[in-house]
């Protein structure tokens, strides 16, 4: 609609702000914030998650006799002599070194087994496709400790028992990371991608490498710090199979408290620096959550 006032240029009636709040509002959606609210949760989040890594913290600064009476707040001077005294009782760096190994071995393992099984189960079509995945779901249900002494036993039959073979290579793929890898692959990567890049003359591997493998990234990195948390928490299985001599990280801390007389500093300087490497391995691959995160938005 035009209107012309004594000569005055004519002016365009512009439609309604569709931005704006059902309501009537005074802002626009985009002008929206968090509130106190919501930040004061997020800030009880953090703060409760990051608790027990601080008093692990400051219970492994203090001396034992620091710690019978009031619990301390505020962290004390001791925890390098702490860490000393730890150094000193188990084979820290060896036990660190076979848990690096370990958990580095089945993470990516796991992760690049289960992005291949999911994108064949989300996105080719075999005979047999929905069975194996219910039975592959089906796994899940079974309790791991049912399989401890077959698996023992298939250890001790190939030679592998006492040695950090018979730990990766029964993890080197979940049911769990099948699952949700495929899940994830099956809503991310549209069929007309895979169709197009099949008409291009893509073969299948390239098709996963170039149009799959970058839209799971976030999914990827969360199954690998999933992974690698599981891989170096794990206690039972690398107790029962493992030699003494050669322990994993949790194996070995599991020696500082197993005499008669347990010092609470020295357990919690060990799992204090036990704890390391997991929150690096968090902030790198949160870092490609992330950034996997935002690069699907620009893309949308």
């Amino acid at each position: 609609m035009m209107a012309v006032i004594h000569g005055s240029p004519p002016v365009v009636a512009r439609p309604p702000d569709r931005r704006r709040r059902a309501g009537g509002g005074k802002g626009t959606l985009s002008d929206r914030r968090p509130g106190f609210t919501v930040y004061g949760i997020l800030i009880a989040f953090i703060l409760g998650s990051a608790f027990p890594f601080y008093w692990s913290f400051v219970v492994a600064s203090h001396n034992d006799s620091e710690i019978t009476g009031d619990p301390p707040l505020i962290p004390g001077g001791n925890f390098f002599i702490n860490a000393g005294r730890v150094l000193d009782t188990i084979p820290f760096w060896q036990a660190l070194g076979n848990s690096i190994i370990v958990s580095g071995t089945v993470t990516l393992s796991v992760v690049v087994l289960s992005t291949l099984a999911g994108f064949a189960f989300a996105k080719l079509r075999f005979k047999g496709r929905g069975p194996l995945m219910v039975f592959v779901v089906a796994t899940l249900a079974v309790p791991t400790q049912l399989g401890i002494i077959p698996l023992y036993m298939t250890m001790a039959e190939f030679g592998w028992s006492g040695t950090l073979g018979a730990v990766i290579i029964p993890n080197l793929v979940t049911a769990f990371g099948v699952f949700w890898m495929r899940q994830y692959i099956a809503d991310a990567v549209p069929d007309e991608l895979i169709e197009a890049a099949r008409m291009d003359g893509c073969s299948m591997i390239r098709t996963f490498w170039h149009v799959c493998l970058p839209a799971v990234r976030p999914a990827a990195a969360m199954l690998g710090i999933f992974t690698f948390m599981m891989s170096w928490n794990d206690f039972l299985w690398p107790l029962i199979v493992l030699d003494p001599a050669n322990p994993t990280m949790q194996v070995a801390l599991e020696k500082l408290q197993s005499g008669y007389y347990v010092d609470n500093t020295l357990v919690l300087a060990g799992t204090t620096m036990a704890t390391v490497p997991i929150l690096i391995v968090f902030l790198v691959l949160g870092r490609q959550i992330v950034a996997g995160i935002m690069q699907g938005a620009v893309k949308g």
